[in-house]
């Protein structure tokens, strides 16, 4: 390896982000932003880094074996990187913004750093842009913050556009009966998340049936309702069930031609969400271009209800996924500017939405000059004169 090959070199799963695809993610950033403030999300900004003990705490933990951690060499206590960033606006919710009524709209754009990628994002640092709503339990607010998520996503040109709904409280309210053992309910919860009907039914004991038909409830939303409307449930999941149901509802109403599909079962990547949940997908991508849910916004692990716990639902799309599914948008003309032209006629061409160039030194042959800067025309006696091809 030559010494230029060693010092570009970057830990795996890092990579520097290039021209033009750089000015792309941040106006990907930027217009979902705006969309969410048009809904009356207004922006935070976290920090990169704070203390470990309130970043991976309440709905942190579910990603504190993600998180990096340093010594902070002025507290000399434990830092870490962010590894997402709902638990800091939740943390910002509960202290900083106290006196704000609720519920609370908050929407926000930034970096994670993560320990390890993942076979479908190998990536360990990449963008997120999401938003919040916090301090109300409705149903109303389920369907306003997946509503706002599609209507954003559809704005930005992400092709056929799904949301698959999940209810990850559902399946521990129906095993918290079952006296299992760690080692058992581990055993039935991969059984339940490869849809293995016949390991289900070998260790779901008195829970098998109601188990097995969750799982055939899986598929498009008004089917799935269906069938899961006949099951005969205690009061817990049945409650959930019935939210599931009229959310489905509401977003049929509100967004009639999304396709929309249940997994009551789905428990991966919703460990700390307490009621419905919700994954986006497009047809070109084949991982999740977002994801969210209900969760309680708390301190140190509060539970709902506690004085430092409020109900809470949003989301966070991912954007570098985003990215893979939409074209290359179609890059602004560039034209050289020679030497020595009013500064005026350099803004009336950016203002008429060309990219200029502007020579700093004399040259030649301005054309030349032009070609190699990758500019398509060139300024010449008040004229945007285009290069010639070859």
């Amino acid at each position: 390896m030559i010494d230029l090959e060693r010092r570009a070199l970057l830990p795996a799963g890092l990579r520097d982000i290039l021209p033009p695809e750089a000015a792309f993610e941040a106006q990907i950033c930027e217009t979902l932003a705006a969309g969410f403030g048009g809904h009356g999300y207004e922006r935070v900004k976290p920090p990169l880094v704070e203390f470990e003990n309130s970043l991976i705490s309440g709905a942190g933990a579910a990603v504190s074996a993600d998180t990096f951690r340093l010594m902070d060499p002025v507290s000399q206590r434990m830092m870490g990187v962010r590894a997402d960033m709902t638990t800091q606006v939740a943390r910002i919710a509960l202290t900083r913004l106290t006196d704000m009524p609720r519920p609370l709209r908050l929407s926000y754009t930034g970096e994670v750093l993560r320990v390890g990628g993942t076979q479908l994002r190998p990536e360990r640092q990449f963008a997120q842009v999401g938003a919040e709503l916090i301090g109300v339990e409705s149903v109303e607010a389920d369907i306003e913050i997946i509503a706002i998520a599609v209507g954003s996503l559809r704005e930005i040109g992400v092709p056929y556009l799904s949301v698959d709904l999940t209810i990850p409280p559902l399946v521990p309210a129906l095993m918290k009966s079952m006296a299992l053992s760690d080692e058992e309910y581990g055993t039935l919860r991969n059984a339940l998340d490869r849809k293995d009907v016949g390991a289900v039914r070998e260790y779901g004991g008195q829970q098998a049936e109601a188990l097995c038909s969750l799982m055939d409830g899986t598929g498009p939303a008004a089917a799935a309702v269906d069938a899961l409307s006949d099951l005969s449930l205690p009061e817990p999941p049945a409650t959930e069930l019935e939210r599931l149901r009229v959310v489905v509802e509401g977003l049929g109403h509100r967004l009639p031609d999304l396709d929309i599909t249940v997994d009551p079962v789905e428990n991966r990547g919703f460990e700390y969400h307490t009621g419905v949940g919700f994954t986006f997908f497009s047809s070109g991508e084949r991982g999740e271009i977002g994801s969210g849910g209900r969760y309680v916004a708390t301190l140190n692990g509060a539970e709902a209800g506690d004085d430092n716990g409020e109900a809470a639902t949003g989301f966070t799309l991912y954007v570098d996924n985003i990215m893979r599914v939409l074209p290359v948008p179609q890059q602004r003309s560039r034209i050289y500017v020679p030497p020595g032209v009013p500064a005026d006629d350099l803004k009336d061409l950016r203002s008429d939405g060309w990219v200029t160039v502007a020579g700093l030194n004399e040259t030649v042959n301005s054309s030349v000059e032009a070609r190699r800067l990758k500019c398509s025309h060139v300024w010449n006696l008040g004229r945007a004169e285009p290069l010639e091809q070859g």
